[in-house]
């Protein structure tokens, strides 16, 4: 694996910004604008995918603790998928939108648990993946 000194560089990262920005549009195109709690609650998680990678990146605790934090990215995947069925259940959403953000999100979180497993197996402890 390459050598990495920004989370910003990774490829798990970039895909990670794919959710968020979704669930910005459907904020900014639908009535889910003003639903404030959902609002809030889904932003809230979109974002918490991102910032798990680089908060685990940025901590100085090894491969451990960084798969830790992608466990955590993870979960607040599976907090936003909850989310958008709420959207889907309240009309919010179409099927498509739904089936778009969800297909695009499980890719990501196949590709965390990839790069978890990675980690966990790795001999290199924490010289930014080298």
């Amino acid at each position: 694996m390459a050598h990495y000194n920004s989370f910003e560089n990774l490829e798990v990262f970039k895909k990670a910004r794919i959710p968020s920005l979704n669930v910005w549009e459907l904020i900014q195109t639908t009535a889910l604008k003003k639903d404030f709690e959902l609002r809030n609650q889904i932003n809230a998680s979109s974002g918490s995918i991102m910032d798990n990678i680089a908060k685990g990146f940025g901590r100085g605790g090894g491969n451990k603790e960084f798969v830790n934090f992608l466990g955590y990215a993870r979960s607040s995947y599976r907090e936003t998928k909850s989310q958008v069925l709420k959207c889907l259940d309240r009309n919010y959403t179409s099927e498509d939108s739904f089936q778009k953000i969800n297909n695009q999100a499980q890719e990501l979180t196949d590709q965390l648990g990839e790069f978890s497993n990675y980690l966990k197996n790795s001999e290199k402890r924490r010289s930014k993946f080298d």
